[in-house]
């Protein structure tokens, strides 16, 4: 087999790594442990952290958000690490695919924001806390969730480009381009001026 063919495989393992540990649907797992209810049944009917805080219970949605960007973070550090090179883009691109379209959940995942953020945290800690910040600034400024992951999926481009240079902006903008898409309804009802505000039931 040639260097690239190898190389190929490689990618391909680590994707399928990444969306093992992506796929994992923590906010569905912690709501049945916790008896919260079936989060498809509550508010947005989503498996993120944000629906999980709809059912009242601040610790499971804590724990769900910091879960689900830890599974990309590791997905990410594995792959470096074993790897020893950009293998863990690889990896953390599978993470994302695999929270967003888990097989175990016919392909109805969340919309990735958690693990967004712990994707471009453990791809270099300053482009992901200026995400964070970024996230911060755009819920706390407007009170809706959806906003700010919009604006810390945008924020996030240039500065893997400055920080981490092309193949890594290249990776964060099809990230964020799949956060934008899988926020596609939140969009729309952020234009009607529906979309609600944190802490609401929708």
């Amino acid at each position: 087999m040639s260097y690239e063919g190898l190389f190929l495989m490689w990618i391909a393992v680590w994707f399928v790594v990444g969306y093992l540990l992506g796929s994992i649907p923590f906010g569905m797992l912690l709501a049945k442990l916790m008896g919260l209810g079936n989060l498809r049944d509550i508010g947005s009917g989503n498996i993120g952290a944000t629906n999980v805080l709809r059912t009242g219970n601040k610790l499971a949605a804590a724990l769900t958000l910091l879960l689900d960007g830890g599974k990309g973070a590791l997905a990410v550090l594995l792959g470096a690490a074993v790897t020893g090179g950009d293998l863990g883009l690889a990896a953390g691109f599978g993470a994302m695919i695999g929270h967003c379209y888990p097989v175990w959940l016919r392909f109805a995942g969340g919309k990735g924001v958690a693990t967004f953020l712990g994707i471009v945290l453990a791809m270099n800690f300053w482009m992901g806390l200026g995400a964070c910040v970024a996230w911060l600034a755009g819920a706390f400024a407007t009170r809706i969730s959806s906003m700010g992951a919009l604006v810390a999926s945008v924020a996030a481009v240039p500065l893997a480009y400055l920080l981490e240079g092309q193949a890594t902006a290249f990776i964060v903008a099809l990230l964020a381009a799949l956060i934008f898409w899988r926020h596609r309804s939140n969009i729309a009802r952020i234009v009607a001026g529906t979309e609600p505000k944190i802490g609401q039931k929708s």
